[in-house]
């Protein structure tokens, strides 16, 4: 079921959108309609819809509109054309205070340049909305206590933020985005500021914690980094220019790019080592579900074919495929995997995926 739906939306900055709208809908490039205009078209006509707890991504080089994108969708920029629906209701009408309503209600954002107060502790950052909302003082700092529990910063709350490193700078604005149980989080380039290192650890947690959510937020996530959107989305647009050149799984983006542009994002992407188990999983068959012990083997459903291969080339049969809370998701077999192996190689996965579990197997 679609939570955010987006319609025909366009963005443009100028004095004549109309006419640059026109321009771009005849086959004129963005800069020869900047040139005729004036106008720059930010977003061009963009059409998607983002399912409940799915994380979102949308993928793009600098100046090719993301950015601009997710903040038309709570509307802290205005959409010139088009509509966006949240839940079936129509954002694009709403008013000055509806929209806030929805914004401490329904829907929080995490940027990029974390956007703490320097003035308040930890603790004041993460529970200002729950005060700003008038909740009582001990409610609020007991919910804002327990949300940086969550995101690992126990025993932090009195701190200030420029007491803490960037990783931990990004785990506040995250509580504090949290601590309002959106429905929706929108995260703008949320870890491209953060070391390697950090930034794949606040990755895997962000993983973690939208499992251990009950029920899940629904994440549209911006990103420039092909791997981090591979790793991190259920499904994936990769933007150019203001336009959406391709949405899909991150299996559909590799396996089939719309054009030379998205290919030539992923012709040297390490497949093994960027999808995931629950890319290749399947259903469990009857016979297979009631072997399926809790002891069993088992791989994380986000875990990388690279890093389940051993575990599956060592079993007997398929291998269960768990989420965070143990819970059965599917099976994967030997040669599910191997085929995404000699894919990864060049072989042609129908032909030598047999052969490529022997030689593994042996």
């Amino acid at each position: 079921m679609a939570v955010i739906e987006v319609e025909g939306l366009w963005k443009i900055f100028g004095g004549d959108p109309e006419r640059a709208r026109t321009l771009a809908q005849e086959g004129t490039s963005k800069a020869d309609v900047k040139a005729e205009t004036g106008s720059v078209i930010a977003v061009n006509d963009a059409s998607f819809e983002v399912r409940e707890q799915e994380i979102f991504v949308v993928m793009g080089l600098s100046g090719s509109g993301k950015s601009t994108l997710l903040r038309c969708i709570n509307r802290l920029i205005e959409p010139t054309f088009g509509t966006i629906t949240v839940h079936g209701e129509d954002v694009t009408a709403y008013d000055d205070e509806q929209l806030r309503d929805i914004r401490r209600t329904k829907m929080s954002m995490v940027f990029q340049n974390f956007g703490l107060f320097p003035h308040r502790s930890v603790l004041g950052n993460v529970e200002y909305g729950l005060e700003v909302a008038g909740m009582d003082k001990d409610e609020r700092e007991d919910k804002a206590r327990r949300t940086l529990d969550l995101v690992g910063l126990e025993g932090y709350e009195e701190s200030q933020p420029s007491e803490l490193s960037g990783g931990m700078q990004q785990r506040v604005g995250l509580a504090r985005a949290l601590v309002n149980d959106p429905e929706i989080l929108l995260m703008d380039e949320a870890f491209s500021a953060l070391d390697p290192l950090i930034r794949d650890e606040m990755q895997n947690e962000l993983l973690q914690l939208q499992e251990m959510w009950d029920p899940a937020a629904t994440i549209l996530f911006i990103t420039h980094d092909l791997d981090e959107a591979l790793k991190m989305g259920d499904r994936i647009a990769i933007m150019k220019d203001g336009e959406l050149a391709q949405v899909g799984t991150p299996t559909e983006i590799l396996t089939n790019p719309a054009d030379e542009y998205v290919r030539s994002f992923v012709e040297n992407v390490d497949r093994t080592k960027v999808l995931r188990a629950r890319t290749v999983m399947r259903d469990p068959r009857g016979d297979e579900r009631a072997q399926l012990r809790d002891d069993s083997p088992s791989v994380h459903s986000r875990a990388p074919i690279a890093e389940i291969l051993p575990t599956v080339l060592e079993s007997e049969g398929p291998v269960a495929v768990r989420n965070g809370q143990g819970e059965l998701k599917g099976v994967v077999s030997r040669t599910a995997i191997m085929k995404e192996v000699t894919r990864n190689a060049g072989a042609h996965p129908e032909e030598d995926a047999d052969e490529a579990v022997k030689m593994k197997a042996s």
